[in-house]
């Protein structure tokens, strides 16, 4: 188990590069993925940190995991807005 853990900082490195790449697109839905990607990279660094006994990593990945869930309410609410106004 603990060889588990110790690897699970390269899963967690590669959805946080992921989500970096998908929150750079304009389309709203990507970004959306990306903002979810980012909790899911922000709960494996957690557990990894949790685990290598890192508690400012765990206590960034919380501050981050919030605010990564305010985009993902903010680029919601954009792309509802966007679809709903004239012209678009």
């Amino acid at each position: 188990m603990e060889v588990f853990i110790d690897l699970l900082q390269w899963p967690a490195m590669v959805v946080t590069v992921l989500a970096a790449w998908l929150i750079g697109s304009l389309k709203p839905r990507r970004r959306t993925v990306g903002f979810w990607c980012f909790l899911l990279s922000n709960l494996l660094w957690v557990i990894w940190g949790w685990h290598a006994e890192a508690w400012a990593l765990i206590t960034l990945q919380v501050c981050l995991a919030l605010m990564n869930i305010r985009g993902v309410k903010k680029n919601d609410h954009d792309a509802a807005e966007a679809e709903t106004s004239p012209g678009t």
